[in-house]
């Protein structure tokens, strides 16, 4: 690549260190043009990953102290020279010497760009590019050990792997097509049948754990629903850990969505209070109860709150009624209080159902035990390969339909070089995925959901 990048790596905002990132065949030329030695050494000279401490400038004179890192070429983040600018975090500094670094012809960089080069000049493969951006957003131990797996090359190993199996197979189908007189054993409809099988199997297991990945990084919508006064801006506290919603005895209180991102043990939630229940005349509150009724459909996840020491209404009913099949757990709230309401009225709706005190926090913890359960995070292994986006699982879904339609075809006793129609649409679909046949605009698709810096 010709040009030479510089964008702000740090986050936006004052802190006490601001990185300055510069990549490209000008990196040093450029930052020996805003950086100098107090006792006038040449950054030129300086070796590979070694700093130098020296203040920055631009047309107006000296503004900051400054470390001046080096990384050669090929050995940096990106594979080309980088120059990493270390000064005081303020956003007025930051700004003033990126400005410096463009003014001597750097050219902003896109985002995702530095992230792009890596994978261009063969640091990163796609999948590993694409597991940077989770590293950086997760929000919890095993979203973040998931993502370092990725980031590793879990993922692109075990699609390498399965890669590696079917190029022998077209292999030697290719040299049956040549040499159809030879008699190769590997091809004989058994071996093959039960080599596409364990390739089907492993493709399968990749998108069975899409979803459970998928709630890990992203997290997942929960509703807490209800009549009124049922305790539901309760427990949001008691899960939230602070007071988010309001709590009093008068019914209707809460006639907006409110919501907050919350972990409950290590599963991510973005979670909703919603209005109560319940017919009204008020307009406002007719609002809100529309915007919960709304909120109920869309969530992966509702909490039903029912009163324990109050008998079910009709209204609870029909809550109970429209939650069938869907995933959601019972909660029996107020144990403080004599109960009126036992489990086994909720069972014929509900499978999952606890009994809790969201005033006193007891049940919290069952609760999670429950959700990890539900979620099968009790059952996700955060070492293992594990498709991160839409994009991957859709080229993992294109070679498992190939796959199958090449074991069918095997069943069906079509003839073997027919089978290399498919196999090739499976090994495309892989390569594909893993970057090392993708199109350009995928390409750009990919690295323009990164942050400038990154």
């Amino acid at each position: 690549m010709e040009t030479t990048i510089a964008a702000i790596s740090t986050p936006p905002g004052t802190g006490g260190i601001g990185i300055i990132r510069v990549s490209g065949p000008q990196a040093l030329q450029i930052a020996s043009r805003v950086f100098r030695h107090p006792k006038g050494r040449d950054v030129a000279a300086l070796p590979g990953y070694h700093c130098m401490l020296g203040r920055v400038f631009d047309q107006n004179g000296e503004f900051d102290d400054c470390i001046l890192t080096r990384y050669k070429a090929p050995r940096s983040y990106t594979g080309e020279e980088v120059v990493e600018l270390s000064c005081h975090g303020g956003s007025y500094l930051l700004q003033r010497l990126l400005r410096a670094t463009l003014a001597q012809g750097a050219q902003l960089a896109a985002p995702g760009e530095f992230t792009k080069r890596a994978f261009l000049n063969g640091k990163l493969g796609l999948t590993q590019a694409e597991s940077v951006m989770d590293l950086i957003s997760s929000t919890s131990l095993q979203a973040s050990r998931a993502a370092l797996a990725g980031r590793d090359g879990a993922l692109f190993r075990e699609i390498q792997s399965i890669t590696s199996v079917l190029l022998d197979v077209e292999g030697d189908l290719a040299a049956w097509i040549d040499y159809p007189e030879e008699d190769m054993e590997q091809l004989s409809p058994e071996r093959l049948l039960q080599s596409l099988a364990a390739l089907e199997q492993r493709l399968q297991s990749l998108l069975n754990r899409y979803d459970s990945g998928r709630i890990l990084r992203e997290g997942i919508t929960a509703a807490i629903v209800g009549r009124p006064n049922v305790g539901k801006s309760t427990l949001m506290n008691l899960l939230s850990g602070y007071d988010r919603s309001i709590v009093t005895n008068i019914p209707g209180t809460t006639r907006d969505i409110v919501e907050d991102s919350i972990r409950i043990g290590e599963i991510p939630l973005r979670l909703a209070d919603t209005a109560g229940l319940r017919q009204t005349d008020d307009p406002a509150e007719k609002i809100g109860v529309a915007l919960t009724q709304k909120r109920l459909e869309q969530s992966d996840l509702i909490l039903a709150v029912f009163d324990r020491s109050q008998p079910l209404t009709p209204q609870d009913i029909t809550l109970l009624e429209s939650l069938k099949n869907r995933l959601a757990i019972g909660i029996l709230n107020k144990t403080d209080l004599p109960p009126q309401i036992s489990p086994e009225q909720l069972k014929p709706y509900l499978p999952h159902i606890l009994t809790i005190s969201a005033q006193t926090g007891e049940g919290a913890k069952e609760l999670e035990h429950l959700l990890t359960e539900l979620l099968q995070f009790n059952q996700l292994d955060p070492s293992a390969a594990m498709l991160v986006n839409e994009r991957q699982r859709n080229c993992a879904l294109r070679a498992l339909t190939a796959l199958q339609e090449a074991i069918s075809a095997l069943q069906s006793h079509i003839t073997l070089d027919a089978l290399t129609v498919c196999l090739d649409d499976a090994l495309a679909a892989l390569l594909e995925l893993t970057g090392q046949r993708v199109s350009d605009q995928v390409v750009e698709n990919v690295f323009a959901r990164f942050c400038v810096g990154k």
